[in-house]
């Protein structure tokens, strides 16, 4: 099978983790540069960070020959392969493998997209890192245990809201985390600081999380949030930020409620932020994983995600589950 009708399977089957971003694996400031800090002396971490990219966050079959890096050919060709499977505007026939028909499922045009041009700046076929294989290390029970987006999207039936994704329910944002991953549009998250504080603020839903940074302990185990319970530290010039507290809701591709986050955010040039993520989940994964992604300051603003305005398309969405009952009972009459 060719390169890219290799990855045009894998693209419509939904693998690729969507979403330019600047460089992974730098360790310290470019060019002599002075990491800028806080008046109080703290790396200053502030600012709009863009995570687009398209590297996915498994690395495809399809380029599992090209190992942790793609040559710059490769690249060029994987980017323009995805970028055409990605077109929300393209009605050549393949979208119907979607099984939702391309005025369904590709009613957000292209305009609203934005996954972004390239891979990363170094070329990375997987966002994943550790495993060298760039592929999650799934358990047996964690690779049938679907996400609820997974499931929303499996031909189940909807009950009522509790069985839709988060994301359509405007609980969390899909790219939002903890831990953030490249999708398909507002990839954006801004950095706010105090001496004691640090504000993870996401565009996507607006979610926010406020950790502290003042050797607080985590909550009772009893006490589950959506986004977990976040606490930070500085080791050096990284703001490490730890999570538990899930809920069993809460689903990081197909994670439980044991899912323990600990995420490393270090500014490694004067305009890239490294994000770096390592999830353990023992029900999930076989062991720890790692994965990177590279987040560039931008110029721009966050603006308000208004999530169904005013959740209209929750109710289409049950309005249609019920119509689709009362069709079935009526033909089977």
């Amino acid at each position: 099978m060719t390169f890219r009708r290799a990855l045009a399977v894998f693209v419509l089957a939904g693998a690729v983790a969507l979403g330019p971003a600047p460089a992974a694996g730098q360790t310290s400031q470019g060019g002599g540069q002075e990491m800028p800090r806080t008046a109080w002396g703290d790396p200053d971490l502030q600012g709009v960070w863009d995570f687009r990219t398209l590297t996915p966050l498994e690395r495809p079959d399809a380029l599992a020959d090209l190992q942790a890096f793609a040559t710059e050919e490769a690249a060029a060709e994987f980017a323009a392969a995805t970028a055409h499977a990605l077109d929300a505007d393209r009605r050549d026939g393949a979208e119907q493998s979607f099984g939702f028909g391309s005025d369904i499922e590709r009613a957000y045009n292209q305009f609203w997209m934005d996954y972004g041009s390239n891979l990363t700046e170094d070329r990375r076929t997987s966002l994943i890192v550790d495993p060298p294989d760039g592929k999650i290390p799934w358990t047996p029970e964690g690779r049938e245990r679907p996400g609820t987006f997974a499931r929303a999207f499996s031909g189940m039936v909807t009950e009522g809201p509790e069985d839709r994704a988060l994301s359509e329910r405007c609980i969390l944002g899909f790219n939002a985390g903890p831990p953030m991953t490249p999708s398909a549009y507002n990839n954006n998250v801004q950095l706010f600081q105090t001496p004691d504080t640090v504000v993870i603020f996401n565009e996507m839903v607006h979610d926010a999380r406020i950790v502290p940074l003042d050797g607080r302990p985590h909550v009772a185990d009893s006490l589950r949030q959506w986004m977990g319970n976040s606490r930070g530290r500085w080791e050096g010039d990284t703001l490490v930020v730890e999570t538990t507290n899930f809920l069993r809701e809460t689903s990081f591709t197909g994670s439980s409620a044991n899912l323990h986050l600990v995420e490393r955010f270090t500014r490694v040039a004067d305009g890239t932020l490294l994000y770096e993520f390592t999830a353990s989940d023992p029900t999930t994964y076989t062991r720890a994983w790692t994965a990177q992604v590279p987040m560039r300051l931008s110029d721009g603003h966050l603006y308000e995600y208004a999530c169904h305005e005013g959740n209209y398309g929750m109710f289409n969405l049950l309005a249609g589950a019920r119509a689709e009952e009362r069709e079935a009972a009526a033909g089977g009459r």
